[in-house]
Formats: structure tokens, C-alpha cells, sequence
């Protein structure tokens, strides 16, 4: 047994959906480090083909489409434009957090639609292909906040409890054909998602504080487990919530 048998991805296609920035970039840039051809999917054009020109200087294999996943007609063109999938990668996302009793309908549904309905679209489109090539990984992307509620956990908090267990469920039905499906959570990442907080000083050192390691995460903390939930050596996991936190949700 060698490395590549474990964590290669030659030949393999994968969809990183939200990733031009953020976790979803570093995790298309590990991804094609590992040999896999990937689609960067993203609203805006400038970032897709910033980060798909990086992988492309790197040797790696990637391609960009403009996606708008706040409809589920956007997924479903997403979806169209994919073509078969091998590895399929939720991290888009929107973070609206009001005060709940300021929590509107518009700002529910536009949130469960990005971060809820596109991961359940996306999994029903491709997962048939994945079934019938019998190799198939769906890595979503939660947060702390879908067990433990701070900071205004509101809507968000709810949408990623959800997601959370719609891999479980897409487990349950797909893992016995080869498609498994894992979420990764993190802590607290200083990304463009996370604004709102990162703005505040004292609220980024409590963060940082409270995890093990002593620092809030940054995107390139997620290559190494994304490459092994992608990757043949992951096989036998699935269904599962993995913290990528530095320790945050045990301390």
C-alpha cells in the first residue's frame, strides 16, 4: 500500500461550491495538489479565476463556473455545468445573524436556500453518478454553531445543524455503494464569511483563546482532512461530524 492508494486523486473530478475564498479555496487548492481536476464554483468571476489561474500555475487541473446557489434553479445549472462529479464539496454559505427576534422570513429562507437546499440539490444530482461508478465523496462544511449556540446563532446555527444531518441521511442511503458523506466543523477561520466578527479585536483574541492550540484557524488547516475524506482511504467513514478547531468545541 502507498500514498497515492490512500490519498490520490488522480482522475477523480471534484466541485468545490464557494470556492473562490475562504475554506472552499483552500480546500479546491488541496484538492487539485492531490491530483483532482476541479471546478471552482462562486458568484463572482474575478475571484473564481484568480483562484483557478493559482491552481493552474501550481500544475494542478481547474476550471471555473459562475454560480448563483440562492435559487434552487442556480443548482440545478450548476449541476447541468458540472458534468459527472467524483468529489462534490459544499463550503458556499451565508452568514445573515440578527438578533432572532429581528430574524425575517426573506433572511430565514435566504439562508437555508444557500447553505441547506444547495447541499441537498447538489447530493441528489450527482450522487446517481457517483452510485453508478460506485466512488463517490460529499464533504460539507458546518460550524460550531449547529451544536452550541453563540454569537447570535439565529438562522445560521440552524441551517448547519440541518446540514449536519442531511450527510448523515445521504450516509445512511449511499455508503453501502461506495459514496460516503462527512462534514467537516470549524472554529472560528478569519474568513470574508466571518466579517462581522472578525472586526472586533477583543471578540477575535476570546476565540482564539478558547481553543487549544491558541490561534483561530485559517483556510489551509482544512487541506489535509478534505484530501482524506476525498480519498479512496476514507472509505469506511462516513457519516460523521469532524471538528478542525484547535480544540475549540472541548475546551
Amino acid at each position: 500500500m502507498d500514498l497515492h492508494s490512500l490519498f490520490g486523486l488522480s482522475g477523480r473530478r471534484a466541485l468545490v461550491t464557494g470556492g473562490s475564498s475562504g475554506i472552499g479555496r483552500g480546500i479546491a487548492e488541496a484538492l487539485a495538489a492531490a491530483g483532482a481536476e476541479v471546478i471552482v464554483a462562486a458568484r463572482g468571476r474575478d475571484l473564481i479565476d484568480e483562484t483557478v489561474g493559482q491552481i493552474r500555475s501550481e500544475g494542478g487541473l481547474a476550471s471555473g463556473i459562475v454560480a448563483d446557489l440562492s435559487s434552487r434553479a442556480g443548482c440545478h445549472e450548476l449541476a447541468d455545468q458540472a458534468g459527472d462529479i467524483d468529489i462534490l464539496v459544499n463550503s458556499a454559505g451565508i452568514n445573515i445573524r440578527p438578533p432572532l427576534l429581528e430574524l425575517d422570513e426573506p433572511a430565514w429562507d435566504a439562508t437555508m436556500a444557500v447553505n441547506l437546499d444547495a447541499p441537498f440539490i447538489l447530493g441528489q444530482r450527482f450522487a446517481p453518478g457517483m452510485i453508478e461508478r460506485g466512488y463517490g465523496r460529499i464533504i460539507s462544511l458546518s460550524s460550531q454553531q449547529a451544536s452550541r449556540a453563540f454569537a447570535s446563532s439565529g438562522a445560521y446555527g440552524a441551517s448547519k445543524a440541518a446540514l449536519e444531518g442531511l450527510a448523515r441521511s445521504q450516509a445512511e442511503a449511499w455508503s453501502a455503494a461506495g459514496v460516503t458523506s462527512n462534514v467537516l466543523v470549524p472554529g472560528f477561520v478569519l474568513t470574508r464569511l466571518n466579517e462581522r466578527l472578525a472586526s472586533n479585536p477583543d471578540v477575535v483574541d476570546a476565540l482564539a483563546a478558547r481553543t487549544f492550540v491558541g490561534r483561530n484557524g485559517v483556510p489551509d488547516d482544512f487541506a489535509a482532512a478534505a484530501i482524506f475524506l476525498a480519498g479512496p482511504g476514507s472509505a469506511y467513514v462516513t457519516g460523521q461530524s469532524i471538528a478542525v478547531d484547535g480544540g475549540f468545541s472541548v475546551h
